[in-house]
């Protein structure tokens, strides 16, 4: 049997094995978004304000963690990166719903994954976000014969940055990193400037 990742494309796990998988990550990752207090509104709307920016440095650690992992697991032979999928661009249609998401997390405060631990520990507001995107997915899904035609506008097919600028993964990885370290350093000195002004 080949244990090379990702064990569901290679069928190491089989489709019980996957939906199993699925739920105890995902009760993992709830579990971590509520311990990091990610599960409230005014957490993350402070990172707006440029009060707390906790929101910011968990979401990039856990990217740049994710990455790093992906990235030396592949070169030790653990993961094979040619059966990670890798979502399809269409610019114009992204670039639109990434708009629409943006306003709809600083209008809410939460974002879908957060707004789904809000709502498992009874928060109103969490409940009231799930409420609405579930709508909101209900009315895409209605209207997507009239819009089908910007839906699928502007391939790009599978568009990657090493890609894009030409260079290797691991050029891309560092740079990220480099970008992650200076992200950090940046948000430590609001964070800092910020709570000086408080005290004074």
């Amino acid at each position: 049997m080949d244990v090379t990742a990702p064990l569901t494309e290679t069928g190491a796990l089989g489709a019980a094995g996957a939906l199993a998988a699925a739920l105890l990550v995902g009760i993992a990752f709830g579990w971590c978004l509520e311990r990091a207090g990610l599960g409230n509104a005014r957490k993350l709307v402070a990172q707006f304000y440029l009060t707390d920016l906790a929101v910011f440095k968990v979401m990039f650690s856990a990217i740049v963690t994710a990455m790093l992992g992906a990235f030396w697991l592949s070169r030790l032979g653990v993961l094979d990166l040619s059966l990670v999928h890798v979502p399809e661009t269409w610019l114009l249609p992204q670039l639109a719903g990434g708009a629409q998401f943006g306003v709809g997390m600083a209008t809410a405060g939460l974002c879908p994954g957060t707004a789904c631990v809000s709502a498992a520990t009874g928060r109103g507001d969490g409940l009231a976000v799930v409420a609405g995107f579930l709508a909101g997915v209900l009315l895409a899904g209605a209207a997507l014969p009239r819009i089908a035609g910007f839906f699928t506008s502007t391939a790009r097919g599978v568009d990657t940055l090493p890609a894009r600028l030409g260079v290797s993964q691991g050029a891309v990885v560092l740079l990220i990193v480099a970008l992650a370290l200076a992200g950090f350093a940046v948000a430590g000195r609001i964070e800092r400037a910020r709570g000086a002004r408080r005290v004074a």
